[in-house]
């Protein structure tokens, strides 16, 4: 027998072969110990140099692992690095120019170093006087070892106690004032997102669910079998080349009588070559038999509004009872009209039904991903609970289906703010209709994929609101509904949702909280930095589970966005000049699975009067437009605020660090961290 020296030290897969005769034979693979078990196994009979040499092996096997981890990370974080410094140097700060002088941004990026050179002097302001032994934790102040023995005799004990007298009688009290009251508006805000998160917690619970009051039978025969009402279908659209065939090719595939729908294509685009290639694309549709119409715009005024106004003015809408409207990114699904437009059979009450939104590219990156999480929130529990108890809600301006009665009632789309979308939705609740939300219903589009267009439709979202509010109040005092639809009208959906929302965020979180660090006779509560926000975030996380690792990217990057929607709400209550910005959402052209694939692509008929040589022309020279545009240089924005304030906070994190207040910091920190990405574009897509 070897001795036990000579065996094999390694470890490797132990098997059992079972042989019968050498033509028929067997191999059972034994499940080998674990690590630890091994390890364990090697402790425990000491004295043994074969299990310290199998020992060493595992340490060997365990340090080697810990480099390959560490040099990924470093890697990692160089690759990281290279990425920040080529967006940075591609950034620019003025989206209006499309070469930018480089003196504007030697100038802009020489405020920068001045701002961070201020932030740092009062820092260390703070610092000298921390190490002189000054320390003062709020609220408990102790102005006698500033003038007690030397330390009062030199200039900087007399400069800093002056500055101390000054924030104590003049600064501090106005500053917990406000902390105060935003303190309460955060509490009387958190109540009403856990009162309908309650709410959709009863409606799962309970399995409520809107239903139609008879199915549809046979989508062929619409003659009197089944309920198919004349239906309108509009898509409006405005230099939409990247998305308009999904939407035209969606809605002509969908399950419907087509002598009992019209589906009109509303383009208000200035650019020849998408006016042109969208005419195409309707004239191949009407040659495979779908009953489809191209309008376009002379006099293009009011925005989306004043197009679908215009078209609602065509003498056949009085043939249709119902019109659905899409936008240019949406895709319904074949048997939409099925599922929504039986719900106004036998109700009259009914004025609009609305569907959710799915999203194609909803794991594009980062910035996607944060906006499923409030878009899931938005559908599941503020829509659905709305709709289920009030059957009232803000119209999504897409993805619905209205009684053209409740349009013509309602005074018909208006110009007059961005969102008339939640214009109309008003007015009809205002007249009496009551809306139904569908959540089992879903319908397609795309979410934004750069920062800069997020940032554009977030402005537009919440600007109009406002607006619309300042014209609506009188109307909505004066009206003849409930005096509980009054309050909820007035004060939840408007201004609790849409006015005390953004302010107390951005108030709260970006100016007191740091200020505190500077003024620490002005306190902020741990409970209401940490807890209640992180308590709301994982309530605004519940409808997407699948979101749940990014809770804290989203907790930050919500406060961030604060900066944007606080501007906008003051813009639009205020009636600024940016109140009346519409920015089209700019879209990539992402298409769900097979849905383009699947349609039938027949070569099309060319219209009376056109000659092929011009079509191929045209073609040609759609497609050398279509390859320049994809040669376009990316670049991203610098945006100033979101600088400004990230200096702010990682000055205050560090200020933080010498009153020891841990929840402070680290939210400081991270917050700081999350508005210098934002405000370096370092979040979602480069634009071109």
């Amino acid at each position: 027998m070897a001795p036990w020296w000579g065996k094999e030290s390694h470890r490797g897969t132990p098997v059992v072969v079972k042989m019968e005769n050498p033509n028929n034979w067997s191999m059972v693979e034994i499940e080998s110990p674990s690590d630890e078990e091994f390890l364990n196994d090697a402790v425990s009979k000491r004295g043994r140099n074969k299990n310290a040499k199998q020992l060493t092996w595992v340490i060997l096997l365990r340090a080697h692992k810990a480099a390959g981890c560490l040099a990924s990370i470093a890697a990692a974080f160089v690759s990281l690095g290279a990425v920040v410094r080529r967006r940075i140097a591609a950034g620019r700060t003025d989206a209006a120019d499309p070469v930018e002088n480089p003196k504007i941004k030697l100038r802009f990026y020489t405020a920068i170093k001045i701002a961070l050179g201020l932030s740092l002097l009062l820092l260390g302001f703070e610092l000298a006087a921390y190490f002189r032994g000054w320390h003062f934790e709020a609220p408990d102040l102790h102005l006698d070892r500033i003038y007690s023995g030397f330390t009062v005799r030199d200039l900087f004990g007399t400069v800093y106690s002056t500055w101390v007298r000054i924030r104590v009688g003049y600064i501090a009290p106005p500053l917990q004032f406000l902390t105060s009251a935003c303190i309460v508006l955060f509490i009387v805000q958190s109540v009403d997102r856990l009162i309908l998160c309650l709410g959709c917690f009863w409606i799962k619970l309970k399995k409520i669910k809107p239903i139609a009051k008879q199915d549809l039978i046979d989508v062929e025969s619409g003659d009197g079998e089944g309920y198919f009402p004349m239906v309108l279908v509009q898509i409006p659209m405005c230099n939409e080349k990247e998305v308009y065939q999904q939407s035209i090719g969606a809605v002509c595939e969908m399950d419907w009588p087509k002598g009992r729908m019209l589906i009109q294509v509303l383009d208000d685009s200035d650019d020849p070559t998408a006016q042109m290639l969208i005419k195409e694309e309707v004239q191949k549709w009407r040659d495979n038999g779908a009953n489809i119409v191209y309008r376009h715009r002379v006099i293009r005024e009011g925005y989306k509004a004043g197009n679908l106004k215009s078209a609602m003015s065509c003498s056949y809408v009085k043939d249709y009872e119902f019109v659905a409207i899409f936008d240019a990114d949406f895709q319904p699904n074949a048997d939409f009209l099925k599922r929504t437009v039986p719900h106004f059979q036998d109700n009259d009450e009914v004025g609009l039904v609305q569907a959710r939104w799915s999203f194609v590219n909803k794991e594009e990156n980062l910035l996607t991903r944060l906006q499923l999480i409030n878009l899931a929130f938005h559908f599941e529990v503020e829509q659905q609970v709305n709709g289920h108890f009030i059957n009232f809600f803000g119209f999504n301006g897409t993805a619905g289906v209205w009684r053209i009665k409740a349009l013509e009632e309602s005074g018909g789309w208006m110009e007059r703010t961005t969102v008339e979308d939640m214009d109309i939705a008003v007015r009809a609740h205002l007249h009496g209709w009551k809306f139904v939300f569908l959540n089992d219903v879903e319908c397609q589009c795309e979410l934004p994929e750069s920062y800069e267009a997020y940032r554009k439709q977030q402005h537009r979202w919440h600007s109009g609101p406002m607006q619309l509010f300042r014209l609506c109040l009188p109307a909505i005092i004066k009206s003849k509904i409930s005096a509980w639809k009054k309050f909820n009208m007035i004060f939840l959906f408007f201004l609790l949702r849409k006015l005390i929302l953004p302010f107390y965020s951005f108030t709260l979180f970006c100016i007191i909280l740091p200020l505190t660090m500077f003024v620490p006779e002005a306190t902020l509560p741990a409970w209401v930095v940490c807890y209640i926000p992180a308590t709301m975030s994982f309530l605004n996380i519940m409808p997407a589970p699948k979101s749940f690792p990014f809770i804290v990217p989203y907790l930050l990057f919500e406060n961030t966005m604060s900066v944007t929607k606080f501007n906008a709400m003051i813009s639009g209550l205020f009636q600024l000049g940016s109140a009346y910005e519409w920015v089209v959402t700019k879209k990539s052209g992402r298409s769900s699975e097979g849905d383009l694939q699947s349609l039938v692509e027949k070569p099309p008929t060319h219209q009376r009067g056109s000659s092929e040589p011009n079509l191929e022309e045209l073609r040609e020279e759609i497609n050398r437009q279509m390859k320049k545009d994809s040669q376009k240089k990316k670049h991203n924005r610098i945006y100033t605020k979101e600088l400004a304030l990230a200096f702010l906070l990682l000055t205050a994190a560090a200020r933080s660090l010498l009153s020891a207040q841990g929840v402070h910091f680290y939210f400081l920190l991270f917050q700081g961290i999350s508005f210098l990405l934002v405000g370096l574009d370092l979040i979602g897509e480069q634009v071109q």
